[in-house]
């Protein structure tokens, strides 16, 4: 028998989830929680609250949630780089940096072919070291999440910054809105959704699938349809199953693109990451709290 937050649709759900792990709300307090990312040597995982302009630490060691940096320049997307530093999407700055190991700062990108960028949203590095992240409308819309500016570059796009240039490159031009974005475990495909649904009445709501070539992609099919709400942030486990935020919690499905199961949450939910020490724990995102369940699957 099944908890109430787990739902299966497809018998391979079954092996990835624990029948007898709740779900548990680690904290709340924010106004939309975004971008978790987890630093296995300290143990603890920094998220943006990006309305409130500040990103969050909570400590796997005892429980505890502290500000981990305010004002945050109305931080989103959080990865963290093959040197375990900290990568951020700033809707306020509308730049890509990275926390060195001090402490400071160092902006990586700021702008393409001398037009800033709109808001850099959700960011992932590649094993190569290269900075992959979406550039939609969001941080400039309005005041709530950045501040309310025109694109100068007119269009969203999905941009690569390879560690040896400083100009980074645009790799595909056909979305409305690109949001999530995420590698599988193998690093030969890229995942992308585009929420253009926010913007136009009959925009996307959908997950992409890009082959990845040497410094670019190709392809660009459209890999699942959102049912519920849009599909915002995902991650992928090792067995290459895709864990994405909906309008119903959490969403996974299968590499071929079948829905295998749901995990309910009592709030939107923006994003997900692996964590804990054998990145077995999901970590979600959800509007106004942070939530976590153990899974019987780990993140790659």
């Amino acid at each position: 028998m099944y908890l109430p937050h787990l739902e299966l649709v497809d018998p391979r759900f079954r092996s990835l989830v624990l029948m007898n792990c709740h779900l548990e709300c680690l904290w709340t307090g924010g106004r939309w929680l975004e971008g978790p990312a987890w630093f296995a040597a300290g143990r603890y995982l920094v998220f943006s609250d990006i309305p409130n302009n500040r990103m969050m630490r909570y400590d796997d060691t005892d429980g505890s949630v502290s500000v981990f940096r305010a004002p945050s320049n109305h931080s989103n997307g959080n990865p963290v780089d093959r040197q375990g530093r900290l990568v951020t999407c700033e809707h306020l700055t509308r730049c890509v940096t990275r926390t060195e190991h001090n402490g400071s700062l160092a902006i990586l990108a700021h702008s393409y072919k001398g037009l800033r960028f709109n808001s850099p949203n959700d960011v992932v590095v590649s094993e190569d070291g290269a900075i992959w992240f979406t550039d939609p409308t969001y941080g400039i819309d309005g005041d709530y999440e950045g501040t309310k500016a025109e694109s100068q570059i007119g269009k969203s796009l999905l941009f690569r910054l390879d560690p040896k240039n400083d100009e980074p490159e645009a790799l595909a031009n056909d979305f409305v809105q690109p949001n999530g974005l995420a590698f599988s475990p193998d690093g030969h495909t890229l995942y992308v959704s585009d929420t253009g649904a926010t913007h136009e009445e009959t925009g996307p709501k959908h997950i992409r699938r890009f082959e990845v070539l040497k410094g670019g992609v190709k392809g660009g099919e459209v890999f699942v349809e959102c049912s519920l709400g849009l599909f915002d942030g995902f991650r992928l486990d090792s067995l290459g199953n895709l864990w994405t935020s909906s309008g119903e919690g959490v969403q996974c499905f299968s590499p071929e693109g079948r829905l295998l199961g749901k995990i309910s949450i009592p709030e939107v939910v923006s994003n997900v990451c692996f964590g804990g020490e054998k990145r077995n724990r999901l970590f979600i995102c959800g509007t106004t709290s942070l939530y976590a369940t153990y899974l019987n699957v780990s993140g790659y």
